[in-house]
């Protein structure tokens, strides 16, 4: 069998054992086994557990961007862009449960450098988010007040939250007994939550705390 696709079933197994058991519980055994090879063919291809995870890590880091970013229908408009991307997103972490545990739990909890590679996957997402929203804006037609401000650092700022929003409505769904919302119907509930509001944003509508009842 060729060098790279038994290295990409080691990974494979790696993930489900990472995710499934935690990154102190899994054993090179488990993986080895699970792989179905010996454990010193492990260690020859991939050096040791942390060189593992880390590879684990990456991969799919990198499938999830990929995912997202071949999901965005770029010729629809802005509102199809953004729910065709956040559909990607749901149905890769419905399809992929143990990368996304990997992803979201277990390299997130064992500090660097493993955080620091799903810290710049995160960053990935949301300035591709940040794009999406600044072209909305751009398309609108706003005035240049509002255009000024929707391009510069508050865009970016949204894109944080619906990045966050997303990843906690995903580990939601997948935490579901009945195994949750589809891929479409959790992006169609983000979108409901979001868009309308970036609508109001984009009509120069904006929310203030306005003064204290009784004050």
């Amino acid at each position: 069998m060729p060098r790279a696709v038994r290295e990409q079933q080691m990974l494979d197994a790696a993930v489900r054992t990472f995710a499934r058991r935690g990154y102190r519980n899994a054993s090179m055994d488990d993986i080895a086994e699970q792989a179905g090879v010996s454990k010193p063919l492990v260690y020859l291809y991939l050096n040791s557990k942390d060189e593992l995870f880390a590879a684990c890590i990456r991969r799919e880091a990198a499938s999830l961007v990929a995912a997202i970013r071949a999901a965005v229908e770029h010729d629809a408009p802005a509102d199809r862009r953004l729910w065709s991307g956040l559909h990607g997103f749901f149905t890769y972490t419905a399809e992929h449960p143990d990368g996304w545990a990997l992803l979201h739990v277990q390299a997130r909890t064992h500090g660097d450098p493993f955080a620091r590679e799903v810290a710049a996957m995160r960053a990935e997402i949301v300035e591709f988010v940040t794009h999406l929203l600044r072209t909305a804006v751009r398309e609108h037609g706003c005035g240049a007040a509002r255009t000024g401000r929707m391009t510069g650092g508050e865009a970016a700022g949204l894109a944080y939250a619906l990045v966050g929003a997303a990843e906690s409505l995903a580990e939601w769904a997948g935490g579901r007994a009945d195994g949750g919302p589809s891929a479409e119907e959790a992006a169609a509930t983000l979108m409901n939550f979001a868009w309308a509001g970036l609508g109001n944003l984009l009509r120069g509508e904006r929310w203030s705390p306005g003064e204290r009842v009784g004050a």
